[in-house]
């Protein structure tokens, strides 16, 4: 089983990514946060493995979470979800050490092939996901 962290700052959306992941024999949701501010703690105390990460939150961005959660924890693997589809965002993860990104308008099939895809070492770029059936993001 990959241990899988989920990260949202809306509730209702955490629990439905939650509740997709769960329903895969492949992943366990070790963990919930609202906020990033909580993802390096909540990583080293659960052991997640996957991060799947909204980039706007509250307090602390999916972005810089994943900045800290990359030097603090750099076998952890991040993949954003999110509503922008903006090539600045999509950067700033990238460089920031995520290793895929989806738009919350993903298929519930995708979302989970992008998961074992970085479960298994790859990574999950709309570029990567194209096989899948995934629309490039412009």
């Amino acid at each position: 089983m990959i241990r899988v962290l989920v990260v949202d700052d809306h509730e209702f959306f955490r629990d439905c990514l939650v509740s997709l992941v769960e329903g895969s024999a492949d992943f366990e949701v070790v963990g919930q946060c609202a906020d990033g501010a909580e993802v390096v703690e909540a990583v080293a105390a659960l052991r997640a493995e996957i991060v799947l990460m909204d980039v706007r939150m509250t307090q602390v961005s999916g972005i810089e979470a994943t900045a800290m959660l990359h030097r603090e924890h750099p076998t952890a693997r991040v993949v954003m979800l999110t509503c922008e589809a903006g090539d600045s965002s999509r950067a700033a993860a990238r460089a920031h050490g995520a290793v895929g990104y989806l738009v919350k308008g993903s298929s519930h099939d995708l979302v989970l092939a992008a998961l074992r895809r970085v479960a298994l070492g790859g990574t999950a770029w709309p570029e990567d996901l194209a096989d899948l059936g995934a629309v490039p993001l412009s």
